[in-house]
This record gives C-alpha cells, structure tokens and sequence, in this order.
C-alpha cells in the first residue's frame, strides 16, 4: 500500500467524520490562534513604537552639561565642572564635519505664561530657543505654516512656532492662528507655524513655544543658559563611532587633559525606545507561552481523539493487516490523519489569529502588520503538533495483532 492510498484513506477517513473532524480542528485553530494572534499584536505595538521613536529623534545623541546629583556616588563627593557655553557648543557645531546633522538649542524656562488677548494658559509652558536645524534633528513635524526661516534665525526675529497645547488653550477651534500674535516673557511673538501633536510620546513639544536660538538668548537677560547640542545619525550603526568623534572633539574645545574624565555628558536618545523594546520582548515570550501552553491542551485533545479512534477501528485496522498492509503504514496512515486535522486547525488558526492580532494592535497602536514569519511559524507548529499527538495513537494501532483486531466487536 503506498503513501497515495494511505493519504487517500486518511482523508476518507476525516470526511467519514465531519463533526469530530470539525471538533478537533478546533481546538487547534483556539490554540494557533491565540499564539499568531498575541505575537502580530506585539509586532503591531513594536512596529508603532518604532515608528513613534523614529519620529522622536530616536537616533540621535546630545551633548550636554553633566547633570550635577546629590551627596556621594561609592563614596566620593561628585567633581562639579563649569557648564557649557555658548562659544563651547558653537564651535562644536561648526567644527564636527562628519556627515551628520548638529542642532544648538536650549530652554528658556518651563513656567512660561503665555497670552493671546483675552486668553491666558497657566504658568507651566516652556519656552525653547533652537537654530534652524532643531526641528529636523528632534523630528518635530508642522501641522500648520511655516518653520523659522534663516533670516529670522540670523536676525533674531519675533517669530514663534507653537505646540498643540497652546493652540487648543489660546485659540478657537477651527480659528486662523497663523501671523496672530502672542506675548510671553515680557515680548511679543508673531505666530508662523504650528508643531504637529506630539502626544504621549513627546508631550514636552506640545506645551513649548519655540523662538530662534537669539531670541532666547535675549529672552534670558544675562541669565545664563544651559545648552544642549543634538546630532541625528542616520545610520544607527554608526552611532558609536560618530560619538566617540563628538567626544574627541569636545574634549578638545574644553581642554580636557588627556585620560581625565569628561567635564560634559553625551547621552544616547535611543534608551527609551530600547527599554520599550525589552518590553516588548518579554511580552513576546510571555505570548509565546500562553500559546504553548493552549497548544499543548489542543495536542492532548488530539491525541485522545486519535486514540477513540484507534480504537473504533480496530477491526478496519485488522483486515488491512491481513491484506498485508505493514506496521509502518498503518502508523503513516494514522499520522497523516493526525497531520491533516492539524493543518485545517492549523489555517484557521493562522486566518484568524492574523485577523485578531491586527484588530488589537489597531486599537491599541494603530498599525496594521502582515506578520509572515508568524504565520509560517503557525502552519510549522500545526506539523508538529500533528505528528507529537498522532505518534502514539498511529504506533499502538501498527502493533495490534491482526487476529485479535479480526475478533474485535
């Protein structure tokens, strides 16, 4: 009997019983289901998380002052070093020539209160002063209007971009904002652009005004500035090497001995999106194991049912040994059933955890991910659940004694 018989007879069998066919496919495409369905919810997640970094300025790193913390650190009073200055990081900015973009910028204040005639918005906005590639290297995006121009920037025009916040507390809905004008600090401000909603992520842009890098120098009347340099990498593989050049170089502009430490800090923006992505991973396995474990429960109910089944057809099992079918086809032709069933369970289990996982990741990121790998993954584990549950049954039905399986009732 060849392996075409035996699959034939394998189907045949399957179609002989619809509803316990129906049953068992089921309880696999649960346990599939669940398993692609948790996994493409947390690939939808992952992707929106990335593309929200992306967005952030994710790749990027700022060099900046070295924050200055309370009391000892393993035992040792913390050496304190003089901030930077706006000559330090200007210079910086004109001398690191690899490629990259540098961003000058600092805060004004964070309790600014700003108002528009009649309006006025609490005291807890901040006021930011950035060079014309701020914008760019913190991968903030104009709902509305227009960015800072050069000429602005080089002359240090009154102009301002404002975040959502200050729209929605100082505006009517659906009110023309653009060239209105706005007071805070004393001065004010023409309004030319409107910075795109930030939300969760980068909440700090929509509750700041931004004022050419000047301007919030003037605004700071001899108070002195902390001041931050940004650099986008656009490769990330790089990031290492291009910080290790920012750092040679700053060492040289504040005269750092050789060996000594650094008397600025350089931080990688990326920490965030990275700690989001062990996230992520432990969610992954914690999915991976949830889906094991249904699996697992569909494999026994497979197997039970295999097992009935063995023994309802114990006496079919006996006149094909005695019409010579061998040991190892009478397993063949048991485990093709087992994998059979599992398949049907195993695409409707890829269908709609495809389904259901879009639908989560939807509703909780907004994206929609075609996860091949997952589903490949689902329609792999449907095999092998199909031959670990039909093992058993298949071999106990191969060694029945062909006289005994005859008398069977």
């Amino acid at each position: 009997m060849n392996l075409i018989e035996n699959i034939r007879e394998a189907v045949k069998s399957i179609l002989a019983n619809k509803l316990r066919t129906v049953l068992t496919a089921a309880i696999i495409a649960i346990g599939i289901t669940s398993l692609v369905g948790i996994l493409t919810a947390i690939d939808g997640i992952q992707n929106s998380i990335n593309d929200s970094f992306s967005n952030l300025g994710s790749n990027t790193f700022v060099v900046e002052d070295i924050r200055e913390e309370r009391g000892k650190k393993a035992g040792k009073a913390q050496k304190s070093y003089p901030p930077l200055t706006f000559d330090e990081v200007s210079q910086f900015v004109r001398n690191y020539k690899v490629g990259e973009v540098t961003a000058l910028y600092t805060s004004v204040t964070r309790f600014a209160e700003i108002k528009y005639e009649s309006e006025v918005t609490n005291p807890n906005f901040a006021v930011i002063g950035g060079d014309l590639n701020y914008l760019y290297v913190e991968g903030y995006d104009l709902e509305d209007g227009r960015s800072i121009s050069a000429f602005e920037h080089q002359n240090g025009s009154n102009v301002v971009l404002i975040g959502h916040e200050v729209l929605t507390t100082l505006f009517k809905e659906n009110e023309n904002v653009l060239n209105k004008s706005i007071s805070f600090l004393g001065s004010k401000f023409k309004v030319v652009g409107v910075l795109e909603k930030q939300g969760s992520e980068g909440g700090r842009a929509d509750r700041a005004v931004i004022v050419p890098l000047n301007v919030a120098r003037r605004l700071a009347k001899n108070r002195s500035l902390k001041y931050h340099v940004g650099v986008s990498v656009k490769d990330p593989t790089k990031m290492e090497h291009l910080m290790g050049e920012a750092t040679g170089l700053m060492k040289a502009i504040r005269r750092d001995t050789p060996g000594s430490d650094n008397s600025f800090a350089i931080q990688e923006k990326k920490s965030l999106a990275e700690r989001l992505g062990e996230i992520t991973g432990y969610l992954q396995i914690g999915g991976f194991t949830i889906g094991f474990i249904t699996l697992l429960g569909a494999s026994i109910g497979l197997m039970n049912i295999m097992l009935v089944s063995v023994t309802e057809r114990t006496r079919e099992i006996g006149v094909r040994k005695a019409m010579g079918a061998t040991p190892k086809r009478i397993r063949q032709q048991f485990l093709i059933e087992a994998i059979v069933i599992t398949q049907i369970g195993g695409f409707g289990g890829v269908v709609l955890g495809f389904i259901v996982g879009n639908i989560i990741s939807h509703f909780l990121a907004d994206t929609f991910v075609v996860p091949w790998l997952w589903m490949l993954f689902g329609f792999v584990v449907g095999v092998v659940v199909g031959l670990l549950s039909g093992y058993l049954p298949a071999h106990k039905a191969s060694k029945l004694d062909p006289i005994v399986s005859l008398r069977f009732e």
